[in-house]
């Protein structure tokens, strides 16, 4: 019966998508030529700057331009739509989207395979964490069209995931017993590896929850956190890297064979392009952010005053030793022996680190 209601519900979602998606086409609009292919793309969140400045403009306009009208782009976020992101790449399959950005964290739980290369707390540094989403990069690719149906045309970070925090902390130890806004799993045991406890909330409840007392801390990315304005209801920011709210894009396979050779290679060498130019701004965003979460200058809004600690070297190696300890099994225990050999072989010989599953 769960099922079945499972099916019904997304049934009814892709039929109304349908329609929502129907009423406009942004294509109408501009002189489309004959045989031209529309690509119906869902973005992630409207309001954050990786969808207004990247996502959006991609598939709205330089697709259009770059193929001289012969692929045109549509795309809408999924804020607009009503969707939650679960759902997004079972839409792709199912052919109501032809491409979809998203998080793995979406697709995660149908396979562990898709967490590994943005496990918590592994990396601190930008430069490295793209070394590790290019090392993974074939086996997601392999992934997403095993489960999805779909080919992986990039993977791009939002800016890095830390700490927001109503009380003062000034080292790992102070998250003990705290309560922790996750979204995703290998969040969840970091949390839970340092004596605090994990909540799911998604970022549309965070800073009410905050205000609130029903967190006392939430994991959210640097710009995230400046633009939902959660210097208001939290005063404290820890700036120790627990992930890097990386992100995929990816496109059904049935679409992407009705594009010539041609037109395949223009998408690869335009992703390639989109993906070198998120990488360096998610940089520069979040030193930005940072700058305008403290005491500033702040270039685009007002200064957020709040009282930002960074991690020590006595912090960094306790991360180090609970990523060895807990995040890495507990993440090979849910992906399995041969994820995890796979994972070994490709970012673990990059980080020197190992992921086993315990006995």
């Amino acid at each position: 019966m769960y099922k079945n209601n499972n099916r019904y519900t997304l049934l009814s979602l892709m039929a109304l998508l349908c329609l929502i998606y129907s009423g406009g086409s942004v294509a109408e609009g501009r002189g489309v030529i004959k045989d031209t292919i529309i690509i119906k793309a869902v973005g992630t969140w409207g309001f954050f700057t990786n969808y207004q400045k990247h996502e959006g403009p991609f598939w709205n306009h330089r697709i259009a331009q770059v193929s001289q009208g012969r692929i045109v782009g549509e795309i809408k976020p999924q804020t607009s739509l009503d969707l939650t992101g679960a759902e997004i790449m079972r839409l792709v399959k199912n052919g109501v989207f032809d491409f979809a950005f998203g998080l793995p964290g979406y697709v995660a739980p149908e396979s562990a395979i898709f967490e590994g290369a943005d496990l918590s707390s592994l990396v601190q540094k930008i430069v490295l964490q793209r070394q590790v989403a290019d090392a993974y990069f074939p086996t997601m690719a392999l992934a997403f069209e095993a489960k999805y149906h779909a080919k992986l045309l990039t993977l791009y970070p939002f800016p890095s995931q830390m700490m927001w925090c109503r009380q003062a902390i000034h080292n790992i130890g102070d998250l003990r017993g705290k309560k922790v806004r996750v979204y995703l799993a290998t969040l969840s045991d970091f949390v839970e590896s340092v004596g605090a406890i994990p909540v799911n909330l998604p970022f549309k409840n965070v800073a009410t929850s905050l205000q609130s007392g029903a967190i006392d801390c939430a994991i959210t990315g640097t710009m995230s956190a400046y633009t939902g304005k959660l210097y208001k209801v939290a005063k404290h920011g820890f700036t120790l890297r627990v992930g890097w709210g990386l992100a995929f894009g990816a496109m059904n396979l049935d679409k992407w064979e009705l594009l010539s050779a041609t037109q395949q290679q223009l998408l690869e060498d335009e992703f390639a392009k989109l993906t070198d130019q998120m990488w360096r701004e998610t940089a520069t965003e979040d030193a930005i952010a940072l700058d305008c979460l403290s005491s500033g200058p702040c270039a685009i809004g007002e200064v957020g005053n709040m009282q930002l600690v960074n991690p020590s070297a006595g912090d960094l190696a306790i991360l180090e030793r609970l990523a060895q300890e807990v995040i890495l099994p507990r993440w090979a225990a849910r992906c399995g022996p041969e994820c995890a050999a796979n994972w070994n072989r490709s970012v673990g010989k990059l980080l020197k680190l190992t992921a086993q599953v315990k006995k």
